[in-house]
């Protein structure tokens, strides 16, 4: 069984490595915080005055030692008058401080500037990043909606989601989060160097020949560690497919008897999860020892080794302390670059795949809505010799040298067998596609003269597969036309006959659809489709088998309302039932993607060896006489 893959799991996002190209995609972020540089270039500020604050603590800690230990104390035996006094000018700080007294002000005073640099540190770095990300998610969606229908029939839905959630999600961590701890870890490191070095280089070389080593083995041992762990996680997801397949199928297991079977496939797949799962927590016992016994022995080699310097009085015992805090700020540094260097992989390969869509050419379209004057259509139609070809399978030619013409306000009923190229031609008078020969006229003029917003604001569909948005029935209603007054609403429900329906709910108009209408029966998804277009009040109307899923009792409801939608507008008409595209002014029969008879039902009913006759005649061989 195929593992399921989960695109929130950072384990399993892609990584980039670093060079001229991929540092290229990372400033390209840069460039969407530009809007709020000013408030960016602080947060710096206090970043810098933040870390350098967090820095002087062990300064004045070991100041704070050295004032409370009496001079010679340190080294346990009587030194020389000479080593004294020196000892005695080490034990003044930078600051002056004399004593215990004003050396614990100084420690709460540099609290206090620290917790303000941090307010405003974190506070302006989040409120930067967050709407960095805001204009970056919607300059994404904006693109994505405008991408032409030749785009999402090669990409998955999934894909498209985890692109504006999860690949979002790791460059805002970046903006946010990775930044600043790089930032603070660089500062931290070149400070801790810097200080141990003036301290005591001996002690300094001694602890750079023990911790990189260290931290160098904790990374590649973490790094297989983390492996572990995600297979682990692995089979976890599996364990959890296997219970989501067996209940989404439980109809199946049982009228199979196969619960036994399905016992087995999850116990199997519990005891891989058990097998992996100790296997890694055999590997993480040895690395917490290693930890332990490693990263400890150093504390212990270098206290003892500093201790060594204490007594023979190069160094003060506060020195020794500060020492071993700023190593601890140095190999914290140091570990951290591990992690921070593979969220910026993994930032690099998301930021790639974000601009790959934002790079997608896109169709033009307007947002305002509004349609001009000039670009108002009758709605008389003519396919003039149109070919076509879908994008992604451009080898096979769906239409061929279609040619027919319907006047405004006549309805044309498209019928044929399924595959025919039936639903192609309304998804080219939608424009969804372009014709690849040939050209589609709209009242004399061709279709791509017309705006793309302000062509299909004045179509409508009513599929038969009616999408409903998990809003309200009467925010549904209005997507037709979003600014339309609740009497409106009303009077479309009314012409659809969905208002019986609808003010039978507790809550009318404000009943909850559920997802995909779910909470609606289909009769009821299709009448408020119909009241979306009666709204919408279009030029060209286009029913694609709206009829053709319901049973017989929706069926004439349904087929009511469309009588009285198609009133006075040119209207398209897909349908396997032939009974119902009878009154159509005009039938076009298609077959493998070429018009193959045309007419009125009286006329092709005449042609004893038409396509439109046999399909009447398998259909309703009773009626058809």
């Amino acid at each position: 069984m195929a593992k399921r893959r989960f695109a929130s799991d950072d384990d399993d996002a892609p990584k980039k490595q670093l060079n001229k190209e991929s540092l290229r995609e990372l400033l390209f972020l840069f460039t969407y915080l530009s809007p709020y540089k000013g408030k960016f270039a602080l947060s710096l500020i206090f970043l810098i005055l933040s870390t350098l604050t967090a820095n002087i603590f062990p300064f004045v800690i070991g100041q704070l030692v050295d004032s409370a230990i009496p001079t010679g104390f340190s080294s346990g035996i009587q030194l020389p008058s000479e080593i004294q006094s020196q000892l005695k000018d080490t034990q003044k700080n930078l600051f002056n401080l004399d004593n215990i007294n004003s050396i614990a002000i100084i420690l709460f005073v540099v609290l206090g500037l620290q917790s303000v640099f941090s307010f405003f540190r974190v506070l302006w770095f989040t409120e930067v990043g967050e709407k960095s990300l805001a204009d970056l998610r919607k300059d994404l969606y904006v693109r994505l909606i405008r991408l032409p229908m030749s785009f999402f029939t090669q990409r998955r839905v999934g894909e498209l989601a985890s692109r504006i959630s999860a690949d979002i999600a790791l460059i805002q961590d970046t903006l946010t989060f990775t930044i600043v701890e790089f930032l603070r870890s660089i500062i931290n490191l070149l400070i801790g160097i810097g200080v141990i070095f003036f301290i005591s280089v001996k002690l300094t070389l001694v602890m750079l020949s023990v911790f990189p080593v260290l931290v160098i083995a904790a990374l590649f041992f973490g790094r297989f560690i983390r492996k572990i762990s995600k297979e682990s996680s692995d089979q976890l997801a599996l364990s959890g497919v296997v219970v989501e397949e067996t209940l989404q199928g439980i109809l199946n297991v049982k009228a199979f008897a196969n619960e036994r079977f399905e016992y087995q496939r999850y116990t199997n797949a519990i005891q891989n999860l058990v097998k992996t799962t100790i296997k890694g927590a055999k590997y993480r016992s040895a690395f917490v020892a290693f930890v332990i016994f490693a990263l400890f022995g150093s504390i212990i080699f270098i206290l003892w080794y500093g201790v060594s310097l204490v007594q023979t009085g190069e160094i003060t015992t506060g020195k020794l302390i500060t020492f071993v805090l700023f190593t601890t700020f140095v190999g914290a540094a140091l570990g951290s670059f591990g992690e921070l260097y593979s969220q910026i992989q993994k930032t690099i390969g998301a930021t790639e795949r974000v601009r790959e869509l934002l790079r997608e050419p896109t169709e033009i379209i307007a947002l305002d809505g509004k349609i001009d004057p000039k670009n108002e259509i009758i709605g008389s139609v003519a396919f003039q010799k149109v070919g076509f070809a879908y994008p992604s399978r451009i080898e096979i030619t769906v239409l061929h040298d279609l040619l027919f013409e319907v006047l405004a306000g006549q309805k044309i009923a498209l019928v044929g067998p399924s595959g025919a190229g039936k639903s192609t031609v309304v998804s080219l008078l939608l424009r969804l596609y372009d014709a690849v020969s040939g050209d589609i006229y709209i009242d004399n003029r061709s279709i791509k003269d017309f705006p793309l917003s302000e062509l299909r604001s004045q179509m409508a569909i009513v599929p038969q597969d009616v999408f409903l948005f998990g809003g309200t029935i009467k925010e549904n209603i209005a997507y037709g036309k979003l600014d339309a007054t609740e009497d409106e609403i009303i009077e479309a429900a009314k012409r659809a006959n969905a208002h019986g329906f609808i003010t039978d709910f507790p809550e009318g108009y404000q009943s909850i659809v559920g997802e995909r209408g779910i909470k609606l029966s289909g009769g009821q998804r299709q009448r408020i489709a119909i009241a979306r277009a009666v709204l919408r009040n279009p030029k060209i109307l286009i029913l694609d088998e709206a009829t053709s899923a319901l049973d017989s009792e929706s069926e004439k409801l349904v087929q009511d309302a469309l009588e009285k939608l198609m009133e006075g507008r040119t209207t398209f008409i897909i349908a396997h039932r032939l009974s119902t595209v009878r009154k159509a002014d005009l039938i076009v029969v298609i077959k493998n993607g070429k018009v193959v008879e045309k007419g009125t039902h009286t006329e092709l009913m005449t042609n004893e060896t038409g396509l439109y006759k046999s399909l009447a005649t398998l259909q309703f061989a009773d009626e058809w006489q």
